[in-house]
């Protein structure tokens, strides 16, 4: 669905082409080709080559292996094929971390299906507006969330191909920590009656490399959400590198602490679990005291998250480097990661977190630190890099005009690469918006530097105008989070009379922290130029984030939160 070459300028097309063979990053990697060498050519092609008696899922004490997911998903695959779940039928699936989202996974590809995961968070609205938008021929839950389902699918999917289950299953621990309590659903929607049925093959459906493997609702860069179609080739591509790259393997587990639901879940996570036989431990959804627990439980090898998940684990007392001494390598993407939370991690708990860059349209990844060696921040900003293009993917950054940038330039990152997406579902304007000639626009700022290290500015979206000057939110942050005391920094813009936008920052305290306004403030004015400091702090209990961990600026630029008596708020000189 990308728009052609011939439809738009082929002198800009050209100059992308002459940039993109500069690839600086390539020394770092020995063996090009076979890195990109993918192999299977679908995600079910993966799942199907390993061996059965493997460790698939760890969750809490529940196990399952890669036989048990392999015939229940033929179950499910048969039960929905008999209700008229067919090829391209796009089915939603709205749970959080749990055996029974990957065996809904692999049971809609098994009829070449389409997987839709959708936050289990949401309310009725927002999913009657998704639903409306990719049509859904089944649905599948949690038992707490069935009201909210039905009312949104109305005139939208059969009752009968509604289906909830509970987070309950599959394990005997049942951690109120991390569970709702049990909810009553009609026993005829019960997931569990279609899995127990006796046993069918799956209807053979043939599926190819660039049929839609995945459907992704993303804000984009417009703010409006959209179906990012993303293909079996795309899905097949990244975990293969991601397994290669990330010393993934048979012996590995793989700790889900991104939602399934979210692309960093689905493909890091599981695919790539595929990808490198891999088993993945799963605990239902974040919850740092629980998370800490299956740590020292199931001996974790791997885990990638938001760097507010790392950051929350930093706040708990009892963390200690035992709970990370299993892991060979941790890493975290989504978002700007400020060097002093890297800092504070490696002093607290001797271990170094590695920079990702990637985003839905990108299937995930396309640049990733290196596993060993130092990761460098940018002199001039203090941005650590998001380190170097993943084997196989062109990266250039581009100005206003779209001409290609040198290094230490800011410009628009762009990507083109086995990874990209297909397009946005149903959505042609949009997606000739940010796909040409194969090229992703991601709408985020950033420059590279001679040796091929990338670093990221911030959301085009997100600069600030301060009489004239543009500030770069993540650069205030990164300040404010070197701060003692302060756990999480979001910086926005607020409308000024005299300056046309002024700077403004919300902050939390890490626990047993109290933070001084003033002296923050102070402590900006003496790193960061007269137009960058924050004309008001206010600190809160926390920041709104979304359910994948990212704090979410828009919502503290549009909708100011209220500040308690614990709290404060204070405008600085």
């Amino acid at each position: 669905m990308s728009e052609s070459p011939s439809s738009i300028d082929q002198h800009i097309m050209d100059a992308y082409e002459t940039a993109a063979r500069r690839r600086p990053w390539m020394k770092f990697y020995k063996d090009n080709d076979a890195l990109i060498d993918s192999g299977p050519a679908t995600a079910l092609d993966l799942f199907r080559a390993v061996r059965k008696q493997s460790l698939a899922i760890l969750y809490f004490d529940g196990v399952v292996d890669y036989a048990a997911l392999d015939r229940l998903s033929d179950s499910l695959a048969a039960g929905w094929a008999a209700r008229g779940v067919t090829r391209g039928d796009r089915v939603a699936i709205v749970l959080q971390n749990t055996p029974q989202f990957v065996i809904a996974a692999l049971a809609a590809w098994k009829l070449a299906a389409i997987p839709v995961s959708l936050n289990p968070m949401y309310r009725a609205a927002e999913l009657k507006r998704l639903f409306a938008d990719c049509t859904p021929r089944a649905a599948v839950c949690h038992d707490d969330q069935w009201d909210t389902l039905t009312e949104a699918a109305a005139g939208i999917i059969g009752r009968d191909l509604l289906a909830w289950t509970s987070g309950r299953e599959f394990q005997t621990r049942c951690d109120a920590r991390v569970m709702p309590p049990s909810a009553t659903a009609p026993a005829s929607n019960d997931l569990r009656v279609i899995l127990a049925a006796p046993s069918k093959s799956a209807p053979a459906a043939q599926v190819s490399a660039d049929e839609v493997a995945l459907l992704l609702y993303t804000s984009g860069t417009t703010g409006v959400p959209k179906g990012a179609m993303l293909t079996h080739r795309n899905l097949v591509h990244n975990a293969s590198i991601c397994a290669s790259l990330l010393g993934l393997g048979p012996r590995s587990r793989i700790f889900g602490v991104a939602p399934l639901f979210h692309v960093t879940g689905f493909e890091v996570q599981m695919v790539s679990a595929f990808a490198a036989q891999s088993a993945i431990i799963l605990t239902y959804r974040f919850q740092p005291a629980v998370v800490l627990e299956a740590f020292l439980e199931h001996r974790p090898t791997f885990i990638i998250g938001a760097i507010t998940a790392f950051i929350a684990l930093i706040n708990q007392p009892e963390a200690t480097p035992a709970h990370f001494a299993s892991f060979d390598r941790l890493y975290s993407g989504g978002a700007p990661i400020a060097p002093a939370v890297i800092n504070a991690f490696a002093q607290r708990f001797g271990r170094a977190i590695r920079s990702s860059y990637g985003m839905t349209e990108l299937t995930a990844p396309c640049h990733l630190a290196p596993a060993e060696g130092p990761i460098p921040v940018d002199p001039n900003s203090g941005a650590l890099s998001i380190g170097i293009p993943t084997p196989g993917t062109d990266a250039i950054v581009v100005d206003d005009a779209k001409k290609p940038l040198g290094p230490g330039k800011h410009g628009e990152l762009v990507i083109r690469g086995p990874q990209v997406m297909a397009g946005y579902w149903r959505k042609r304007s949009e997606t000739d918006e940010v796909l040409k000639g194969g090229w992703m626009h991601t709408g985020d700022v950033g420059f590279y530097d001679e040796a091929g290290w990338f670093y990221l500015v911030d959301r085009k979206k997100d600069m600030i105008s301060a009489s004239g000057f543009k500030v770069w939110p993540r650069e205030v942050e990164d300040v404010l989070y070197a701060y003692p005391g302060v756990r999480e920094a979001a910086v926005v813009g607020a409308p000024d009379d005299y300056r046309g936008e002024t700077v403004i920052a919300y902050v939390s305290a890490e626990a047993g922290a109290r933070l001084d306004i003033e002296r923050i403030a102070r402590y900006c004015r003496e790193r960061l130029a007269a137009y960058k400091c924050p004309k008001q702090i206010t600190v809160l209990g926390d920041l709104p984030k979304t359910a994948t961990g990212k704090i979410m600026r828009n919502v503290l630029k549009v909708s100011p939160p209220k500040v308690d008596a614990a709290e404060g708020s204070a405008k600085t000189t």
